[in-house]
């Protein structure tokens, strides 16, 4: 860039040396700015990695969130199963009562399951189960089952659920564990609101 280009100076008048250096000066405190502003602009629309892995909450949209399907989230490096159950699922529920080792979930309350999900489907809403997709016996990783009925390693009337194929143990549509299994405890419900009817929060249960 020639002295004559510079802006504010007319093409071919002589650059007083003082203003030329006024506006070069300018221009780089403006430039640095702008760079300012914008990475706190940017940090701010999504949460650091740090942050990620202290357990920042995370927004969900469950809108195309179908009955019988699931979708997983992470939350704090774990896997959440958000489940839309089917009616006839949620029929099941009760009738699991008896066989399972922990059908109030009532061990463990405050690491496992929230006041507004010591219910019968261990949900805010009926239909839709939100938990986190490991088991309580080692930390394994569970396995869909949704489909009732005679499976490999299932019994014949299996009503759906989960089993976790690391050491057998089985849970219910609501993620209670079964009697008699290794798991002791039935899944964790994570905090979690419902910040609209198709928009979860999960790692916190109050609104903003």
């Amino acid at each position: 860039m020639t002295e004559a280009s510079v802006i504010g100076v007319p093409h071919g008048a002589p650059l007083d040396k003082d203003k030329r250096n006024w506006i070069v000066a300018t221009c780089a405190v403006g430039g640095a700015g702008i760079a300012a502003v914008a990475v706190p602009f940017v940090s701010s629309i999504q949460p650091s990695e740090k942050a990620k892995a202290a357990g920042a909450a995370v927004e969900v949209d469950i809108s195309a969130l179908k009955p019988g399907e699931k979708m997983t989230v992470e939350w704090r490096g774990k896997p959440v199963w958000i489940v839309k159950r089917t009616p006839e699922q949620l029929a099941e529920l009760p009738k699991n009562d008896s066989l399972l080792a922990d059908p109030k979930s009532e061990r463990k309350q405050s690491e496992l399951t929230p006041a507004y999900a010591r219910n019968e489907n261990r949900s805010i809403k009926p239909d839709t189960l939100v938990v986190v997709g490991i088991c309580t016996h080692l930390g394994c990783s569970p396995s869909d089952k949704f489909q009732p009925g005679a499976q490999p390693s299932l019994p014949d009337d299996w009503p759906g659920g989960w089993l976790c194929p690391c050491h057998g143990s089985t849970f219910d549509m609501a993620g209670r564990v079964y009697k008699n299994k290794p798991a002791p405890d039935n899944l964790e419900v994570p905090p979690h609101v419902y910040l609209s009817d198709t928009r979860l929060l999960i790692g916190e249960d109050k609104k903003a």
